[in-house]
This record gives structure tokens, C-alpha cells and sequence, in this order.
């Protein structure tokens, strides 16, 4: 866990440290500084998971640090002489506050609070992290069936799909696959993915891959060729995707 130290006094900064390393010898007090215009500079340098800040410093009080880092995603720890700033301190959401002379178990208290907060916080990232995951591999592949087995395909390569009754025809850049879905599930997978577009009853296209499409023919030609349906009923609607991308 990264740490800053923020006080005027230098005797202040050098007994926090010590009090912290004694206790968590792990912590990683990568800077300290004397005043708030120089604690934001080393905020933004070092991005630290946790900053002790002293009230009453001159030109800026600690709460003042949101004059220079408006977004706070660290956890603050408020230390002062003066118990009449608790408010404050809590107002902008500080982890704990302690009153100088700072006492040793109300200073453990406080750092296992914050490395507490830091860790649910990572675990929530991690679990957003790992649901984007998750969405974006679902969306962006599709499993088909080849020779007895299964092959998963990137949806960017799929050309295009037509209806085969109860089926599907899945068409690559060379090949073609039938699956045992209707086009109907087909439009529900794949749109999920920008890019794919119904275009007739029988046809759903990725539009990624058009090479040229005639409104009066009703009929849309893809790179390699394949001739697509455009329904009447889709015209406007079509050009309306192809103009928005």
C-alpha cells in the first residue's frame, strides 16, 4: 500500500513514518511533504491507496486538497491538533481522523480500516473487471460446430447469416457453416455486437463488410461477394445504420 505523509512540521512527518513502518513494515511510504500544493504534485506523481493529511497547514488547510485533485481515489486519513475539524474531515468522506498527539492504537485502527476499504475496493474492480471480460467474450466470438466438434469464431468475421428453415448458414470470408439456430437467436447474439444489421426477413449482415448495396434491386453485395436480400420495408432503416457509423 503506496503512502503520503502531508504536514508543515518536519518532526510530525518523522514520527508518523516511524509510528507506520514499526507497525506495517510492508507499507511503502513513497513521499511526504510539507504543504498541500506540493502533497498534489506528489499525489498525481505517485498515485498512492492512502494520504495522512495534517488540518492546519499555512496557505491551505488539508480539506483544501480538492482545490487541486477534484477527484479523490485514495483514501484519506485527517491528523490535527484540533478535534473542531472532525466534521469537516468526515464531510469529505475521510477513512478516520486523529487527534495530535497521535495515539498508537487509534493509528493501527485507522490504517486497518483504510487498507479494509482499499481492499473491497480492488475486489470490486476486479469483479467489474472480470464481468467486462466475461460480456465482451461472449459478444465477440460464437461457437459452431466443425467436424464433430465445436470452433469458436470471431463475430467480426462473419460476413453474414441466412435463414435455412429451422437453421442457419453462417458465412465466412471462404466458407459457409449451418447451425441448429434460427435466425431469430442469430439477431439476438449477434446484435448484441455493433455492426450487424436484419436486413430482410431472411438475412442478417455486418454491415463491416458490405462492398456495395442498390436500393432499387433490393439487394446488398458483401466483399466476397455473396448477394444479400434488403427487404422494402428496411430501406430507410438501412441506410439510416450505415449513415450512423
Amino acid at each position: 500500500m503506496k503512502v503520503i505523509i502531508v504536514d508543515d512540521e518536519k518532526s510530525a512527518r518523522d514520527v508518523l513514518s516511524n509510528l507506520l513502518l514499526k507497525a506495517f513494515p510492508k507499507l511503502n511510504i513513497c513521499s511526504t511533504a510539507e504543504n498541500v500544493p506540493e502533497a498534489a504534485i506528489a499525489i498525481k506523481k505517485y498515485q498512492p491507496h492512502l494520504v495522512f493529511l495534517d488540518v492546519e497547514m499555512p496557505e491551505y488547510a488539508g480539506y483544501e486538497i480538492v482545490k487541486f485533485i477534484p477527484n479523490i481515489n485514495f483514501q484519506i486519513i485527517f491528523a490535527t491538533a484540533y478535534d473542531k475539524f472532525a466534521i469537516k474531515a468526515f464531510e469529505m468522506n475521510a477513512i478516520d481522523y486523529l487527534v495530535k498527539p497521535i495515539d498508537r492504537k487509534r493509528l493501527y485502527q485507522a490504517v486497518e480500516k483504510a487498507q479494509q476499504r482499499i481492499e473491497e475496493q480492488n475486489s470490486l474492480a476486479n469483479y467489474q473487471s472480470l464481468i467486462k471480460d466475461i460480456a465482451e467474450t461472449k459478444t465477440s466470438t460464437i461457437t459452431v460446430p466443425e467436424a464433430g466438434n465445436k470452433k469458436r469464431i470471431k463475430t467480426s468475421d462473419i460476413l453474414a447469416v441466412s435463414a435455412e428453415g429451422a437453421y442457419s448458414k453462417i458465412h465466412l470470408e471462404k466458407s459457409q457453416v449451418t447451425i441448429s439456430k434460427n435466425i431469430g437467436a442469430m439477431e439476438t447474439e449477434l446484435t448484441m455486437d455493433n455492426g450487424f444489421f436484419r436486413s430482410h426477413k431472411s438475412w442478417l449482415i455486418n454491415t463491416q463488410h458490405i462492398k456495395s448495396y442498390s436500393l432499387g434491386k433490393q439487394e446488398i453485395i458483401l466483399n466476397n461477394g455473396t448477394v444479400c436480400k434488403l427487404s422494402r420495408f428496411k430501406k430507410s432503416e438501412f441506410e439510416l445504420a450505415l449513415n450512423s457509423k
